[in-house]
């Protein structure tokens, strides 16, 4: 991969200071005005020495006698498969690798397990084969809902579904199968459980919250790290089949302003020790072997640098002893680093970098600022122990004082029937019941049922995001071999009871049924691509609401099943069924769902509802609110709801108007961590054609612009000469609604080489992209030659290198004389010169106080 200017091996001698803005336009990623301080004598004590025996650090001592500091660096640092060979592993002594979400044996996602287990033994024997002492990599994969990136493995149910169980003991059997399975492929480190408390399940990354409600996090947390782990003090902690568990992600992720992936926690201290913090010492006290710091900051610091948080209380107060890692290339969002080069890391508690593809330089950039002094001895030799005692009390070390563990799980683990029976357990242990007016459930199997829409028949939207690939949202069920979709469910039982069960995508039938099983609900997303504005389910989109309209009109009693990852405002499809379940992201075993909507052969009833809501309902189209003593406003159905066919209840009809008070539907995030956000990609136009990219890592030019796309950003250079642009677009959106709410375009970029000529942002118009003008050279929105803002001063003022804000308030487009109404790329830039820039990511916020606006732009020459 090409070195970003400014970033290769030369050292920076000195930890860096934040980013000074040059113009008013660019916003600080630190806000100096409203940084809070964190006490950590007002956090709970934990145990001292919970990790610590004196033989294991004895032989860590030994170990680290015979090390030098190049073997240290490069126990911190963690690569990807995908970025380095096990040769290369073992020669830079890295620590760890791991597995990214779109990362897999030779590129292939849909490797078969023995593709897997093959690859891990090749890094343990690279490893293996080194000069003294021989230290064993840490080999990490995101198995956060079974071992789920493994094709024919069991997936469980994703932990919004374990949350409605409030079943520890589930919790915790699910995660000793979880362990035996990942452990069966070679990898001995999981990152899991989140134990973030979601409080705005807007948030992209709710799916991986287990409540709302601290307490129930805590519960479940320390159940989720025993059963990966094994019980601590028993000899049965770290043995064969287990786990590393990783708690993440430190701290306070759960509660972003408006649910913003890795944005801003403003919470006060009080609230974060209180609320977003609990899922953390009973983790700690449960042995957790990892920590994982969080993307977010508070009050504008970002985690991954808060020595008060990471240390002060992490450490310090909590006694955590074990190995705090970072997340993906987080490194680089703190002023003043790059993902190749950041100090400020180590020096605020990090013990490890997540460095996948950017492992090389920040092997070498620390290991000169080691040598020079930059990051103190002791902290790296803290670091380094960490490490090693995560990795002596794993067992990974053969001639280690625990002894060598016994033969792990063999591959025939993966799917075990006992595992998948479990997983059924956990789908009817958690599906929530909302709705059962007439007592229309349970259904009679002996009749005739008819089941429509996509879903169910779907296994990867019923498995959600974190499956097979990161976003889980290109499988098909070939992908999931043994697994069970909901409608081969209900067909199985429904046709041994000798009724007659027949799909329908859209609702039409030649007979008429008994009764009509609508499934529907979110399509699979992980993380920022999962952000929303609202709760609003399928804005716009009403189709599965007429088909329920439909059979309703024509006398067929409806159940409806919803599939999410969050709780979202579904009153009309409340309204049109007579039966509405919850049944969140329920994994591979989708029979699991038929067990409670069907009676037995025998008319009789084989299982109740027993989950219940860990998450308020909400009664808008906006999340509930949460006053400073924890209750709750804004619900339609309050945490702990859920009925039973022992204890029937009616629900009368429910308002249908949004209240949202504008139409800011759709996603928040354009681009990130190189991937756009749907409906839009990415164009290139150079005023002759456009020519649209195919991502990911595809370089693509125009004649005076190319482009490349990787997990770091977009990487554009302009060669002067003419007029390109890059654009990110595809289908039209209002943002009208947006501007008059104070919602802002939020850039943050790396310049490498300054701009020559004037650097020109703004929206472009639904005509660009229409059918009829397929070189998109529609008009810009607004005028023959629109008005866009020149930040040419943002741009030419940005430290080389450094990463840099740029906040632009919607309005200052409108204000420009832009139409806003059918906006088809929200994101334009464009310049005639030289400019060379790295687009990290895109996004919309809300606009903070009353911000300049940069001044209109002359059209430049074509």
């Amino acid at each position: 991969m090409a070195r970003p200017p400014g970033s290769p091996d030369a050292t920076r001698g000195a930890v860096r200071v934040a980013v000074v803005a040059a113009a008013l336009l660019i916003g600080a990623a630190v806000h100096p005005g409203r940084a809070a301080s964190v006490h950590p004598d007002r956090w709970p004590a934990g145990p001292r020495n919970l990790l610590i025996h004196a033989d294991t650090e004895r032989f860590i001592d030994s170990l680290m006698a015979n090390m030098t500091l190049e073997d240290k660096i490069g126990q911190l640092i963690q690569a990807d498969i995908a970025f380095v060979t096990p040769r290369e592993a073992a020669q830079y002594r890295l620590g760890s690798v791991l597995a990214g979400g779109n990362s897999a044996p030779y590129g292939h996602l849909r490797a078969a397990p023995a593709e897997w287990l093959q690859l891990t033994n090749a890094y343990r024997r690279a490893a293996a084969g080194t000069a003294h002492p021989a230290i064993p990599p840490l080999l990490a994969i995101d198995a956060v809902h079974g071992n789920a990136r493994v094709r024919g493995a069991t997936i469980f149910p994703q932990n919004v579904s374990l949350g409605a169980t409030h079943d520890p003991d589930l919790v915790r059997r699910i995660g000793r199968a979880t362990a035996a399975e990942v452990a069966a492929t070679g990898f001995d480190w999981t990152f899991a459980p989140t134990v973030a408390v979601a409080r705005d399940v807007r948030w992209g990354r709710s799916y991986e919250s287990y409540s709302e409600d601290p307490r129930l996090v805590a519960r479940l947390a320390a159940a989720m790290v025993d059963g990966l782990q094994g019980t601590l003090g028993t000899p049965d902690f770290m043995a064969a089949g287990r786990t590393i568990a990783t708690v993440k992600h430190f701290l306070g992720d759960g509660g972003t302003e408006e649910g913003r992936d890795q944005g801003d926690d403003r919470a006060s201290e009080e609230t974060l020790l209180r609320v977003h913090a609990a899922g953390y010492p009973p983790a700690i006290d449960a042995g957790v072997l990892s920590v994982m710091a969080s993307y977010n900051s508070w009050h504008g610091i970002k985690m991954h640098a808060n020595a008060a948080l990471l240390t002060g209380v992490l450490k310090d107060r909590f006694g955590f002893n074990g190995l705090l890692v970072g997340d993906w290339n987080a490194q680089e969002e703190i002023p003043g680093c790059t993902k190749f080069d950041c100090p400020t890391a180590l020096d605020a508690g990090l013990d490890m970098f997540m460095a996948p593809d950017s492992w090389r330089q920040i092997y070498r950039n620390t290991l000169a600022e080691a040598r020079a002094g930059v990051i103190p001895a002791a902290r790296i030799d803290d670091a380094v122990r960490r490490v090693l005692r995560v990795k002596v009390l794993a067992r990974l070390f053969a001639r280690g004082p625990e002894g060598p563990a016994t033969k792990p799980p063999s591959l025939a683990v993966l799917g075990d029937p006992a595992h998948r029976a479990l997983a059924r357990q956990a789908v009817r242990e958690s599906l929530v019941l909302l709705k059962n007016n007439r007592g229309v459930l349970p259904l009679d199997p002996k009749g005739r049922i008819l089941v429509v829409g996509r879903a169910a028949i779907d296994i990867g939207q019923q498995c959600g995001g974190w499956t097979i690939d990161w976003q889980g949202d290109h499988n098909t069920n070939a992908d999931f071999p043994g697994a069970t979709s909901i409608f081969a469910g209900i067909r199985a039982q429904v046709e041994a009871a000798g009724g007659h069960a027949v799909y329908s995508a859209d609702g039409r039938y030649t007979r008429k049924p008994d009764a009509a099983i609508v499934v529907f609900g979110e399509h699979p997303y992980a993380e920022f691509e999962g952000d929303r504005e609202t709760l609003e389910y399928a804005p716009g989109n009403h189709r599965i609401l007429e088909i329920m309209r439909r059979l309703r009109g024509a006398g067929v009693p409806i159940v409806a099943v919803f599939l999410s990852g969050r709780p979202m405002w579904v009153n009309p499809q409340l309204n049109a069924a007579d039966a509405f379940v919850a049944a969140w992201l329920p994994g591979s075993e989708g029979g699991g769902i038929a067990d409670l909507l069907l009676r037995g052969p025998d008319g009789k009833i084989r299982h109740d509802f027993h989950g219940r809501l860990a998450f308020s309902w909400p009664a808008t189209v906006m999340p509930v609110r949460f006053a400073a003593d924890g209750s709750v406003s804004g619900a339609l159905f309050a945490r702990g709801y859920g009925l039973e066919y022992a204890k029937p209840a009616r629900v009368g009809r429910l308002p249908e108007a949004r209240h949202a008070g504008a139409d800011v539907n759709g996603p928040q995030t354009l681009f990130a961590r190189g991937h756009v956000t749907a409906p839009w990609s990415i164009y290139l136009d150079d005023g002759l054609a456009t020519v649209r990219m195919t991502l990911p890592d595809q370089v693509a030019p125009a004649r005076h612009l190319s482009v490349r796309v990787d997990s770091g950003g977009a990487h554009a250079t302009w060669t002067g000469g003419g007029w390109s642009d890059l654009r990110i677009g595809g289908r039209a959106v209002d943002l009208s609604g947006r501007a008059d709410h104070h919602v802002a375009l939020q850039l943050r970029f790396r310049v490498a080489s300054p701009p020559t000529a004037t650097v020109r942002i703004g929206p472009v118009c639904e005509a660009a992209y229409a059918a009829a003008d397929p070189d998109g050279r529609g008009a810009r929105c607004g005028a023959a030659h629109p008005p866009m803002l020149d930040v040419t001063h943002a741009f030419a003022a940005a430290r080389s290198g450094s990463a840099t804000v740029l906040t632009l308030p919607l309005r200052c487009f409108a204000d420009a004389g832009a139409s806003l109404v059918r906006v088809a790329a929200p994101l334009s830039i464009d310049t005639a010169g030289r400019l060379s820039v790295s687009l990290i990511d895109a996004r919309f916020v809300r606009a903070r106080g009353a911000q300049p606006c940069p001044p209109a732009a002359d059209a430049p020459a074509r």
